[in-house]
């Protein structure tokens, strides 16, 4: 416990004091932002009472001083002044709970050890996750039950793009749900799908971190983390285009990746088709329509037929074509299948030319996601075998990324549904969600990311979403995010309505954070806390990765 007996500082009385914050002044110590103080003050009938709270304005200045150039005077000693030195406080928790406000000259003294923990109500998350430590190097936490639906579910990460770390946290939030004790018996069974959306920096999860240095595998230790990597990854990557054989489109690493497409059975049979219009800018209901309409009879068609990974369509005078990829699908359509289909909806002729000119396109971008070769319908995405999945995208046209997000969201949660339960939890880590998900505009995806919001916490489907601007993404997709983190921002997104939960201090603060500082706010603490995230214990790239022959020389059984 602090020693109220040798303060560090004094509540002052030439500053308002209230219940939620006060000013206090320093005279013999540093005082930084984000320390954590108490002051102790008494109730009219002598009882204690502790008002716990974060620094989070510091300010010094002279007091006599007129001009600005009276600073130099004060130096070579010619004008007299007194150095003022003060900060203020914003109260996390009073202990009892008297909301009065704090004494002028009440004692304030900087706490440690076992007071942090009650001053950010660790003490009170029975199960916690460790997710990054304080400028003074202590550990900080989060309440799982505010990520696994339990009273809350979601993350939401901002940042400007290549400064802000948003993936690198988001993937160590994952290192410490499933290398720590907080999922407890839940832990084996959970699951995670991570969709790589730039470069190759997450095909490497497996692989310990050979440029891991002894203060990053100290911090490891502090948060009581083992130093190594996932335990147990899946990685896939799409086809290379162009070419008939399934070998995955990635450079640096070739083994452990296995290549992931779609039958067209698939698509039809799970209503996949309108994930190829995803990205269109042409949301008119009327193209929707025709959408649903072709996926309707191409879901008809694949109940009717056997189960090769092509189908069979037939138009009223008993003609058949087998449609294996798009190309098939709408050579088909164009030779007079879709004017049958939408004659009776008295679909304009701009609407169908729309909906072929989409098809043509997405025939083009993710042809080669959809095969309909014997050896394409044995290579299908599966999370079931592994805890981590690794899904590349970053080789895609981005019309082809929403593709595979859409049709991999839509199916997890098909699977959720059907089974009845939360257990196992499943948690999605997605990056560049303002594209996925926009505040303006309309897609399939964006649908389905806004039923793994506002549903996903009863399914044990947790949403890690990461952007650099969440003022363009989906509100409710960002207010449903029961935890919000920040790492460097623009100055004008700073600004704006979606950041408020931080005050303007740490707003402008957000501005210039370093990489690997991150701002985070939780339901539970009632002021975001600024914290460090340590270097990545798993590679991030090739240079970085260990072979596999090496790694137990080097980490022992920190992987075990």
């Amino acid at each position: 416990m602090s020693d109220p007996s040798a303060p560090m500082g004094v509540v002052l009385g030439s500053r308002d004091s209230t219940p939620l914050d006060f000013w206090i002044g320093v005279r013999t110590a540093d005082l930084h932002l984000d320390d954590l103080v108490v002051a102790s003050s008494h109730t009219q009938d002598g009882q204690e009472v502790r008002f716990y709270g974060i620094v989070e304005e510091v300010v010094k200045r002279h007091e006599g001083a007129q001009f600005d150039s009276d600073a130099f005077r004060v130096r070579d000693g010619t004008l007299p002044a007194e150095l003022s030195y003060i900060g203020h406080v914003r109260v996390t928790r009073v202990e009892p709970e008297y909301f009065f406000p704090p004494t002028p000259g009440d004692p304030v003294s900087i706490i440690r050890g076992e007071e942090v923990q009650q001053a950010l109500y660790f003490d009170d998350m029975e199960r916690r996750v460790p997710i990054g430590l304080t400028r003074t190097g202590l550990p900080v936490y989060a309440d799982l039950d505010f990520l696994d639906g339990t009273r809350g579910a979601h993350a939401s990460i901002s940042g400007v793009s290549g400064v802000a770390t948003k993936t690198s946290y988001a993937t160590f939030l994952l290192y410490a749900l499933f290398h720590s004790n907080a999922l407890g018996r839940d832990a084996t069974n959970a699951k995670a799908l991570i969709f790589n959306v730039k470069g190759e920096d997450l095909l490497w999860l497996d692989r310990p971190n050979v440029l891991l240095d002894e203060r990053s595998r100290a911090a490891y230790q502090t948060l009581e983390l083992p130093v190594g990597a996932f335990r147990s990854v899946g990685l896939f990557a799409p086809p290379r285009k162009g070419s008939n054989s399934l070998v995955p489109a990635v450079g640096g690493r070739q083994e452990g990746i296995a290549p992931y497409v779609w039958t067209m059975r698939d698509v039809a049979e799970q209503r996949l088709l309108r994930f190829t219009f995803a990205g269109a800018e042409d949301t008119r209901a009327q193209l929707s329509m025709v959408v649903e309409r072709v996926e309707r009879e191409l879901s008809k068609a694949a109940q009717q037929g056997r189960q090769d990974p092509w189908v069979v369509l037939e138009n009223a005078a008993g003609r058949t074509w087998k449609v294996g990829d798009l190309s098939d699908l709408l050579t088909t359509l164009e030779e007079g299948l879709l004017e049958e289909w939408t004659q009776s909806m008295r679909t304009a002729p701009g609407t169908v030319d729309a909906f072929l000119r989409r098809l043509h396109g997405a025939a083009a971008r993710m042809g080669h996601l959809i095969r309909s070769d014997s050896e394409a319908a044995k290579k299908k995405l599966s999370w079931s075998e592994q805890q981590v999945t690794v899904i590349d995208l970053h080789t895609l046209h981005s019309d082809a990324q929403m593709f595979v997000v859409g049709s991999v969201l839509k199916r997890l949660m098909e699977e959720k549904e059907g089974k009845g339960t939360a257990k196992p939890q499943v948690f999605v880590v997605l990056d560049e969600l303002n594209k996925y998900a926009p505040r303006e505009g309309w897609s399939p995806i964006h649908e389905t990311l806004l039923d793994i919001a506002e549903r996903g916490r009863s399914l044990g489907v947790c949403l890690l979403g990461a952007q650099q601007t969440a003022s363009e993404v989906e509100r409710r997709v960002v207010a449903n995010a029961a935890i919000k983190v920040v790492g460097r921002l623009d100055p004008a997104e700073a600004q704006r309505a979606e950041y408020r939960f931080m005050t303007p201090t740490t707003r402008n603060r957000a501005t210039i954070l370093k990489p690997g500082t991150m701002i985070v706010a939780q339901p539970q603490i009632p002021t975001p806390i600024v914290l460090t995230f340590p270097f990545p214990s798993w590679a991030t790239r090739q240079s970085e990765a260990l072979p596999p022959t090496a790694q137990a020389d080097l980490f022992g059984h920190a992987e075990d």
